[in-house]
């Protein structure tokens, strides 16, 4: 036999996926019907008579052959029904007569277990095969029916085997999904193919792969793979009287008591929470759910929250159905995060840590153990399935503990939730995936999230931490991955900045690229503030403050690093096509901003509003109707996070991801006080125009709080964060009064950068009843981006109220004379703060000489805080 080429498929872009076909590569197809296999074995077996290549063809199956009809080679029948070790000597037998570097066709083995009775042989059978196949270098076929063998004869298929890959047909489209290509590796490699007329490309946006994968059997996670025991027993019982009941069969009170069962095993034991889920899930919808999970155990306050709202969605409004995002979550169940503890020796101390209520002494020594600790083998087989599952895509790891997202607790920011961008190897996805799973585990011993638990009275609530699974919404824009809006809306608006916004209507915060910037607080950048009935009406005073506030930064999954970055929005949002960047930014309104500056008919840069796609789409059609169904099924507000994905040129086709919905915890008291203007501006230690967030209020004030700041700023970044631990410990020293505390200082409360504020922790700052900043340190401060979703839930939550304050500006003003004069009781509560007595002052009015009051109207966005002369 003279010089050959390498061995191919006789589908050049699928050799090109493989990355080439090798000696010795045994190659298995998973597929539904046998005619997709056949799809593939026919330029198989017609290159290898090109190629003059020995093709020998293994029939033993029932179904047709699957050679092509002009392809008469060497035809080798078995009879598996003869015994196993009679089958397999035969197969050897051929394979020495024919040597090396011949190719082979097998039936589907899914036929062999009639035969043998056994999946656990025809592993037995592959993992003898495969191997000496390999040896006498051939490239063989394979084909298996999907999902319909136990996990024993998978696992050694898998692993033996050189290539594994999935083959699907939807709509009469085949698409491909490779599980294993031994020792090599593409960043397109693992994603879902579509196969189209003899070309192979990854489709690499979440809207097409979630509507694929959903609409294809389950995959080998969940129940129907574990051993028999009473959570499968009750998933099965489920299934049954599910198909009685599509037989036309009555659902009898059998059905009801399997379905509440099954609520409370997997959903949640939350009274009102079941309620509202029983009005809206049914049978199926919780055997879907059993289906797709790790583990044992509840799902979780964020998984439930997510699944519930799109089931209340479904069941309500046929069109909002149709635009949704399909979701393909995995949920790993409470089970899983109790067995790890106990694995790991760290039960016992999480116990003795809850049981402190205070200073929380060995936090780190646990949190350490958790950031590196062990999981079992099988559930590390369930972490393989599932990432095979998703293959290349994006995915995210978040928390969902039993407590998370419930009525009362958001618990918002307290727990990790990690991007794994899911590059790599297998091995490096695994190993990225597990120590993203670790560190949603260690985050629940936190000071904050302890700190959290202790302020609400949670510490002795059964708290366990599930984990919900999510395929990152958006697409790939050359190396970079992200959707083309993100963000968080609440049915209530307690952004009220104007008087024709109705606070019933709801509210979004917006952003381009991944939703972090919507959720988080960030010092350097902006986000779009949008009311629903009103989104004409801007925070922002003017054209140019709209400019000027619009968002800069965008995050991304950068997917050559493999992790998320930062980068400028001018950097990023070329990679768009050009109409879509169209419906988000504006050009035109900046050039009327300047029309009293020269125009020398410069095309100036575009800036991100998201003008057109409010204006010119459903969009904000869509999310009020959305709002107004949560709302009205929970009875109470929600605050939802999403993504939009833009399908076409003008904004008409999208695809709106609800990836998260929970109560919202806001007062509804919004609304206009007594006029300020009569107030003595002599004794006025500030007044602010906006932003206020929050409700209206008048109060008395037991102590105030200033941070200098003409002497803060002369401190180094280590000053700065012992001055943020000293304002921890005033905060929750006891006041006299009601223990109304009032923070002043300037910068942003919170920050990571303590050049730009200072660098408190949450939990330095829950007594507080009102925060002020102002704006001295960083010149841009607006509401949005002071407060990202988990800060601004944690004031909420905590009913504090935030107020900005910019010295110089219109309606904005600072006494620092009066303020310098007050007696500082500083050292009287923390003598040991001598070094701090000129950067920190405390006033505490006795009320017997003097009192401190502040008047907030949030619907005017005015507020003045006074010194009041008592008698």
């Amino acid at each position: 036999m003279g010089k050959q080429s390498p061995p191919s498929t006789g589908l050049p872009e699928i050799d090109q996926l493989f990355q080439g076909v090798r000696l010795g590569d045994n190659i298995v197809w998973q597929v539904d019907s046998i005619d997709d296999y056949v799809h593939f074995v026919h330029p198989f077996c017609l290159e290898a008579k090109r190629e003059k290549r020995p093709l020998i063809y293994f029939r033993f199956a029932d179904h047709p052959s699957v050679l092509p009809k002009n392809v008469q080679e060497e035809v080798v029948q078995l009879h598996p029904e003869d015994g196993f070790e009679l089958f397999i000597f035969e197969i050897f037998d051929v394979i020495e007569k024919y040597g090396k570097g011949a190719c082979y066709v097998f039936d589907s083995l899914s036929d062999l277990t009639v035969d043998w009775y056994s999946d656990r042989m025809l592993g037995n059978f592959f993992m003898l095969t495969c191997p000496y196949l390999y040896d006498y270098e051939t490239v063989t076929y394979f084909a298996i029916l999907r999902n319909h063998h136990m996990d024993v004869a998978i696992r050694a298929i898998h692993d033996t085997a050189q290539i594994v890959l999935d083959v699907y047909n939807n709509k009469d489209t085949l698409y491909l999904h490779p599980l294993k290509v031994d020792q090599r590796y593409s960043p397109t490699m693992y994603m879902l193919h579509i196969w189209d007329n003899n070309r192979c490309y990854p489709v690499t946006s979440s809207v097409p792969i979630a509507e694929i994968m959903t609409s294809l059997p389950q995959p080998q996670l969940g129940f129907a793979f574990q051993s028999v025991d009473y959570w499968t027993r009750s998933f099965s019982r489920a299934e049954f009287l599910v198909d009685q009941v599509k037989q036309g069969k009555k659902p009898n009170k059998e059905y009801d008591e399997v379905f509440h069962r099954i609520l409370r095993m997997v959903v949640t034991r939350d009274d009102r929470l079941f309620k509202l889920a029983s009005q809206y899930f049914d049978l199926e919808d919780l055997i879907r759910i059993g289906k797709r999970m790790v583990g044992t155990g509840l799902i979780g306050g964020k998984s439930a929250g997510m699944l519930l709202a799109r089931a209340i969605i479904r069941k309500s409004d046929h069109h909002l159905q149709t635009i949704l995002e399909e979701h393909d979550s995995f949920f790993m169940g409470t089970d899983v995060f109790y067995t790890y503890l106990i694995l790991n020796r760290c039960w016992w101390q999480r116990r003795q840590i809850l049981s402190q209520e205070q200073n929380f002494q060995n936090v780190e020594d646990v949190h350490q153990k958790l950031l590196n600790g062990k999981f079992p083998a099988d559930i590390v087989e369930q972490f393989k399935s599932l990432l095979k599952y998703f293959g290349q895509s994006p995915i995210i790891v978040r928390s969902s503990s039993l407590l998370e997202d419930a009525y009362g607790n958001s618990f918002a920011g307290k727990y990790e939730s990690v991007f794994c961008v899911n590059q790599g190897s297998p091995e490096e996805r695994l190993e990225n995936f597990i120590a993203a799973v670790r560190r949603v585990y260690a985050s629940t011993l936190t000071p904050e999230a302890l700190a959290y638990r202790a302020h609400r009275g949670l510490l002795d609530s059964d708290e366990q931490m599930a984990i919900l699974v999510q395929r990152v919404s958006g697409d790939k824009y050359g190396d970079s991955f992200f959707p083309q809006v993100a963000g968080v809306g609440y049915s209530f608006n307690p952004y009220v900045w104007n008087a024709s916004i109705d606070p019933k209507a709801g509210v979004l915060r917006i952003v381009f690229g991944l939703g972090t910037r919507a959720v988080n607080r960030y010092d350097d950048d902006y986000t779009r503030v949008v009311a629903l009935n009103a989104p004409e009406k801007r925070p922002e005073a003017n054209i140019d403050e709209a400019r000027r506030y619009a968002q800069q930064k965008v995050e991304i999954l950068n997917l050559k690093l493999n992790r998320m970055i930062t980068c400028g929005f001018e950097d990023i949002i070329q990679s768009l096509p050009h109409s879509q960047i169209g419906l988000l930014t504006s050009s035109e309104e900046r050039m009327k901003s300047r029309m009293d500056m020269k125009n020398n008919g410069e095309r100036l840069p575009h800036f991100l509003s998201f003008q057109p796609l409010l204006s010119q789409t459903r969009f904000l059609n869509d999310m009020g109707r959305i709002f107004k169904i949560l709302e009205e099924a929970y009875q109470y507000p929600v605050d939802i996070e999403f993504t939009l994905n833009i399908m076409d040129d003008d904004g008409t086709q999208y695809r709106i991801n609800l990836v998260q919905c929970r109560p919202f915890q806001v007062k509804r008291d919004i609304g206009m006080i007594v006029s300020l203007d009569h107030l003595n501006q002599e004794n006025m230690i500030f007044q602010t125009g906006g932003p206020i967030i929050g409700n209206s209020r008048i109060t008395s004030i037991d102590r105030l709080i200033f941070v200098v700041p003409s002497a803060y700023s002369q401190l180094n970044p280590g000053d700065r964060y012992s001055i943020a631990r000293l304002i921890g410990r005033l905060t929750h020293i006891q006041t006299h009064g009601e223990g109304k505390i009032l923070l002043l200082g300037p910068g942003r409360w919170g920050t990571e950068m303590p050049s730009l504020g200072v660098p408190v922790a949450f939990s330095d700052i829950n007594t507080v009843s009102i925060l002020c900043e102002i704006a001295v340190m960083h010149e841009g401060l607006v509401p949005d981006v002071s407060l990202g979703t988990h800060f601004f839930n944690d004031l909420v939550e905590m009913d504090i109220q935030y107020c900005a304050v910019y010295p110089g500006q219109k309606g904005h003003d600072m006494n620092l004379r009066l303020l310098m004069q007050l007696p500082n009781s500083l050292l009287d509560l923390l003598p040991d703060a001598i070094p701090w007595k000129e950067t920190v002052k405390v006033v505490e009015p006795d009320g017997n000489d003097d009192m401190i009051y502040i008047h907030i109207d949030s619907m005017s966005q005015q507020a003045i805080c006074y010194l009041k002369k008592v008698g």
